[in-house]
């Protein structure tokens, strides 16, 4: 195995597929009237075994996001030393994982209710670090995806500019996967302009170029990067990033 390549997927090559993918976003904020340097790349590497982190890391990736805190903690801990990068959380997050994920993570994208602020406040004040935070909005409101409803947002966002100031980032949204994305990628946009927040994370494998078009300065990506994950821990497929 090279720098190149990383297992997990047989021998993917990584470096290459960074290297599209780069292009790929210069060419969307180019074709869009921006500048490509204002949006940033962020790696999703869950469930993909560290050796494909470091091939990314070898090929110049500096921004990581995974959705499980354990599994970050077991894949980034040991690199923190030797490595210079930020990691972000963008799953779910459990308030009983939430001091862990302050320990660990450099962004958590995913703040969606009261009692997870508490335990967020709770556990900077305990780790002595607060890392920056972005409101997840459900703007397809779907029962089975976390994240602020549409209806809750403006409200929500103002009680966490007063709880949080300037750590508070921005927003981050993933659209109904059956919809088109850009209605609730502008609404987003909008909601962001409105509250004065800068970062806008929207936008994955299958539709960043869209997310740029519309402002979006955090893609994440994942299956255009390190190829189709491996089997979760339970034993099937996610959906890509």
């Amino acid at each position: 195995m090279t720098d190149e390549t990383a297992a997990g997927n047989g021998s993917f090559p990584i470096a290459t597929a960074l290297r599209r993918v780069r292009a790929e976003i210069a060419a969307a904020a180019l074709s869009a009237g921006r500048d490509a340097a204002a949006v940033s790349l962020v790696a999703v590497s869950k469930f993909h075994p560290q050796d494909a982190v470091l091939a990314a890391m070898a090929a110049g990736q500096t921004i990581f996001g995974e959705n499980r805190v354990q599994e970050a903690a077991a894949k980034f801990g040991a690199l923190r030393e030797s490595h210079d990068f930020t990691l972000h959380i963008i799953g779910a997050l459990q308030t009983n994982k939430a001091r862990e994920a302050v320990r660990i993570a450099d962004v958590i994208e995913t703040l969606d209710r009261p009692r997870l602020a508490e335990a967020i406040a709770d556990a900077a004040e305990r780790e002595g670090r607060m890392p920056g935070l972005l409101i997840q909005v459900n703007v397809g409101d779907e029962p089975q995806k976390g994240g602020v409803p549409r209806a809750g947002a403006d409200a929500f966002i103002e009680a966490m500019r007063t709880r949080f100031g300037d750590q508070l980032r921005g927003l981050m949204c993933i659209p109904p996967a059956e919809e088109d994305p850009v209605p609730h990628f502008r609404w987003l946009q909008d909601c962001a302009a409105r509250h004065g927040l800068a970062q806008l994370s929207m936008g994955m494998s299958g539709d960043f170029p869209a997310a740029i078009a519309c402002g979006a300065t955090l893609v994440r990506v994942g299956t255009a990067i390190f190829g189709h994950r491996p089997a979760g821990p339970a034993g099937a497929l996610p959906p890509s990033l």
